[in-house]
């Protein structure tokens, strides 16, 4: 349940933009801007009351379809429409992970200009892109002729268990850093179908998957275990603002 605060937050901006959407019926003199309530009321499918009671912050809880009913009658932007749906607490049922054709062009002129390994992830956390250090150093991965999904390289090659000291630990983490992920985007049919996939394919994914961990995927230290030494990096990853499905993963060297 919101708090007054965040009642407060909600109802305010859904009159705001009530009062600068344009209404069915343009002309004539109007003592109220935009749409009146009992306008938006008819165009979203729901009570003035409950209108009204929402946009003056009352103890009432919005319902998802109620939200995707109120955004497509503002005629909210895609951004306004995530915002309206943090406000309320809620998930967007119509919000999946949809990736573009290809890796977008600001993730991939940003992996290439980096001297040290960086990939890029889509929402199944494949690999989209990479520079050639990153090929260098996940080897059985991103170099050669193999598949680019980073959840079956860890899970499932023998070349990750080489590379990854601790490896146990190491797939546990990078699957509880997945499933952080997840939450954003259970609905989306592809990633459903890949979670299933992996978890008929790897024993101890499936495993590991109903553990139930969750973490973010933050920076510090990774170790790689190379046939001459072990090599130690500092990881960082950031969301493209113009891409927020894809992931950019960058290893700066330590030492």
């Amino acid at each position: 349940m919101l708090d007054a605060d965040e009642r407060r937050l909600l109802g305010n901006f859904i009159r705001a933009h009530r009062e600068r959407a344009r209404p069915d019926i343009a002309g004539g003199r109007r003592r109220t801007p935009g749409l009146r309530r009992e306008e938006l009321a008819a165009r979203a499918g729901i009570s003035v009351t409950w209108c009204a009671w929402i946009e003056q912050g009352r103890a009432v809880q919005a319902s998802p379809e109620a939200l995707v009913r109120i955004a497509q009658a503002l005629a909210l932007t895609p951004a306004e429409r995530s915002y309206l749906f943090e406000l309320a607490g809620r998930l967007d049922p119509e919000a999946v992970a949809r990736p573009q054709e290809q890796a977008p062009a600001s993730l991939r002129a940003i992996i290439g200009a980096l001297e040290h390994p960086a990939y890029g992830l889509d929402c199944c956390w494949s690999a989209v892109c990479w520079n050639d250090s990153a090929a260098r150093l996940f080897r059985g991965w991103l170099d050669g002729d193999h598949q680019r999904n980073l959840l079956r390289f860890v899970f499932q090659e023998s070349s990750a268990r080489d590379l990854l000291p601790n490896w146990e630990d190491r797939a546990r983490r990078l699957l509880a850093e997945f499933r952080a992920d997840y939450g954003h985007m259970f609905r989306d049919e592809r990633v459903k179908r890949f979670v299933h996939a992996l978890r008929r394919d790897s024993e101890f994914f499936s495993r590991a998957w109903d553990e139930q961990g969750v973490r973010y995927r933050e920076g510090g230290l990774r170790a790689f275990r190379h046939p001459q030494q072990e090599l130690l990096f500092e990881q960082h990853s950031y969301t493209p603002s113009d891409a927020p499905c894809y992931k950019l993963v960058a290893l700066l060297p330590v030492g």
